[in-house]
């Protein structure tokens, strides 16, 4: 019996299956294609750190689609890195022949081109094109990206909620308006460490963790406001020094009892096991690592290294944390609230429940139009 004759016997008429397989025969046909754009992400609140104060962040959004699926990646170049989204744009749109070449599905092969096509100092447009292919083949097979890279959603950390730079009284209402989070994370390195602690601390005792952005230049002056920090209940301190100051933090660990995460100085996994011996941990985000294979790589590397890590984020949208959400079950620490921080989040993907990670079903990221 052949096709034909099946149909007719089950009552199903023949043209409509013979339509469908054209229809995806035409869509398979269709080339890949990359398309760029920038999106300004209002913040809800000013977000000052020591490097610098802004109203907004600028990302660089891919589209990726192929055979009438559309996979979705995002990347935040920041000025710290030397990285800017118009240049990581033009990065992105230059290289837009070579990304549709290649095999999707042979994600390791093909990130690895872009990556040398891309070249140095691009990571962030990296994790945008990364996240944008993961999107497409996650959503092609139909299962979350947690799924396809064999990761537990049920072993999702708690995140904490970051509260910049502010005075006192606006640092106390952000502390409030935070009620609903276990754990805070809060800016410090400047000489109003301790009035704004003390304004964290007047509202609330729940743990917190604090980042310095390599604010403390001078050795003493770390290994004084860290022990400090330590009678106040903080967990640890990320980056107490400039990223170059290698030398100086070993010695500011060898005189405190907290654990001290490297952020800055952690810009690449050649970097990691010269770290071993200021740092505690490492802090790996999808921006600095160039996206989710790398980041996971690192990942893997601290741990061969016996160091603890903290999956963190750029001030982005749903797009980019989602991602990291995903693999967040392969961490210590979870700081992903950067799209919580944005009043113009263009996506709805992981949700927080009093500090839970909820990652979406929904295959690849399982983001949805906001």
């Amino acid at each position: 019996m052949n096709r034909r004759e099946y149909l007719k016997l089950a009552g199903v008429a023949a043209v409509a299956p013979l339509a469908l397989v054209d229809s995806n025969s035409a869509a398979a046909a269709e080339p890949a294609k990359v398309e760029t754009s920038l999106k300004r992400l209002n913040l809800r609140h000013t977000w000052t750190t020591t490097m610098s104060s802004s109203e907004y962040r600028e990302t660089v959004q891919v589209h990726y689609s192929k055979e009438g699926i559309s996979g979705y990646g995002e990347g935040a170049p920041i000025v710290r890195y030397k990285e800017y989204p118009e240049a990581a744009q033009k990065a992105i749109e230059a290289i837009a022949g070579q990304i549709t070449v290649g095999d999707p599905f042979e994600y390791r092969k093909l990130l690895r081109q872009i990556r040398e096509a891309l070249g140095p100092g691009q990571h962030a447009a990296m994790a945008a094109v990364d996240i944008a292919i993961f999107d497409w083949v996650g959503k092609k097979l139909d299962v979350p990206l947690y799924r396809l890279l064999g990761i537990d959603p049920k072993d999702a950390p708690i995140t904490d909620f970051s509260i910049g730079i502010d005075t006192p009284e606006i640092t106390r209402q952000k502390t409030l308006e935070a009620a609903d989070f276990p754990v805070l994370k809060v800016k410090v390195g400047l000489k109003t460490d301790e009035p704004t602690i003390e304004a964290v601390r007047s509202v609330t005792k729940k743990p917190i963790r604090v980042d310095a952005n390599e604010g403390w230049t001078d050795k003493e002056e770390a290994i004084r406001k860290i022990n400090w920090l330590e009678s106040q209940g903080i967990e640890y301190v990320e980056q107490p020094m400039p990223a170059h100051m290698l030398e100086e933090t070993r010695y500011v660990r060898s005189k405190v009892h907290l654990p001290i995460y490297a952020d800055e100085a952690c810009t690449d996994a050649s970097m990691i096991p010269k770290l071993v011996e200021a740092y505690d941990g490492i802090n790996v985000k999808l921006d600095k690592s160039g996206g989710i294979l790398e980041a996971i790589r690192w990942i893997e590397i601290a741990r061969a290294l016996n160091l603890k890590v903290m999956l963190g984020c750029m001030v982005s949208s749903s797009c980019t944390v989602t991602a990291a959400a995903h693999i967040s079950p392969l961490v210590d620490h979870a700081d992903l609230d950067g799209n919580l921080l944005v009043a113009n989040d263009p996506w709805r993907g992981v949700r927080v429940d009093k500090g839970r990670l909820i990652l979406p079903t929904g295959p690849g990221l399982g983001l949805t139009p906001a």
